[in-house]
């Protein structure tokens, strides 16, 4: 009779892990990568030249990539002094990653449209992930007169030693912004 429960209990266990999807290893690359400049701040710039980013173009860009762990890490991006955003990437149910956008007012309430983003359609690189729209976003955007944005893919590259890219595109829209991961900065 133990044998039967001890073989039952482990079919059950061997039946939950073939229901959860596995990282793929290129996934498990990009977030080591990203792991590695856990506690450190790097400036950015935007090097695309959309009129729609002059006031990005004109800031100083920051960001602090903390709050790591294997399954999530996030990075505050600050835009001069405005700090509201936080780009979350994490590991979600389905074996892929996630990426969305943290947005806060000064009291720390979610602000405005809050928690976009998209998860991964494809195993990406090491180094790249792309992040297509997602239902929940898609109905944020089209409840918050953002219809435009419903039809963003994000991108997230990390080169170790070189650079981190933040990009959006859709239609008539592209921003890339880099950040020099060659120089940490203390503020």
């Amino acid at each position: 009779m133990k044998q039967i429960a001890a073989i039952a209990a482990a079919a059950i266990a061997l039946s939950a892990c073939a229901t959860m999807p596995a990282p793929a290893p290129q996934q498990d690359a990009f977030m080591a990568n990203l792991n590695a400049l856990c506690g450190q701040k790097f400036v950015g710039r935007v090097v695309t030249t959309q009129a729609a980013d002059a006031d990005f173009a004109a800031s100083r860009l920051l960001m602090h990539v903390r709050d790591c762990s294997a399954d999530e890490v996030r990075i505050p991006f600050w835009v001069g002094e405005d700090r509201s955003r936080t780009w979350v990437i994490s590991r979600n149910e389905d074996g892929g990653l996630t990426l969305k956008h943290d947005h806060r007012d000064p009291e720390g309430n979610p602000d405005g449209l809050h928690w976009y983003g998209g998860d991964t359609a494809a195993a990406g690189t090491a180094n790249r992930q792309e992040f297509p729209v997602d239902e929940f976003s898609i109905e944020l955007f089209n409840a918050g007169n953002a219809a435009v944005s419903t039809t963003n893919v994000w991108a997230v590259e990390v080169h170790p030693g070189r650079i981190y890219a933040y990009e959006l595109r859709r239609e008539n829209r592209y921003l890339r912004v880099e950040f020099d991961l060659t120089r940490p900065v203390a503020e």
